[in-house]
């Protein structure tokens, strides 16, 4: 397998695409300064290389809540009784199947998993909890935090101060 590099140049594209994965070629290309061509070669490599994992909108939930209104989000620490190899591929195999799931993370110390999950109400968050937690014998501990306000919602990689210095 050939290894990856990356450059400066593929930095600011990165980090262009990252702030707006909406831009044209050629407004990227005349954003990071490289010619048209360069620019589509370049971003076509890092998507092979699986650098650009995939695309997606980001969608408001304040402008989206009075047309399907305004949802549970939750952030979950979960805890199992065993955390050997197995049991934990199999907890997080189980969870990341399951839409509701946005977010999973294996932590260490404290809980074994913080997950982030999102439910249109209550009841559909007690189902999602019989579903992923109740019904599993090896889920020892949950505990659930509600959001109350989303202060900052910003996934992207921090290339910034790479990206500018190089």
């Amino acid at each position: 397998m050939e290894s990856l590099s990356i450059d400066s140049v593929d930095l600011r594209l990165l980090q262009a695409l990252q702030e707006d994965a909406s831009r044209t070629n050629q407004q990227l290309a005349a954003l990071v300064h490289v010619s048209p061509p360069t620019c589509l070669r370049r971003v076509q490599r890092l998507r092979q290389a699986g650098v650009i994992e995939r695309q997606v909108a980001l969608l408001s939930p304040d402008k989206l809540a009075p047309l399907i209104g305004h949802g549970l989000q939750a952030v979950v620490e979960v805890s199992l009784d065993r955390q050997d190899a197995q049991a934990l591929e199999d907890f997080e195999a189980r969870v990341v199947k399951d839409d509701a799931v946005q977010q999973c993370y294996r932590v260490s110390p404290g809980p074994d998993f913080v997950l982030v999950v999102g439910a249109r109400d209550m009841p559909d968050y007690l189902a999602l909890a019989q579903r992923l937690f109740t019904a599993d014998a090896n889920v020892r501990n949950v505990k659930a935090f509600f959001s109350v306000k989303r202060a900052k919602f910003q996934p992207r990689l921090p290339l910034a101060q790479t990206a500018s210095s190089a």
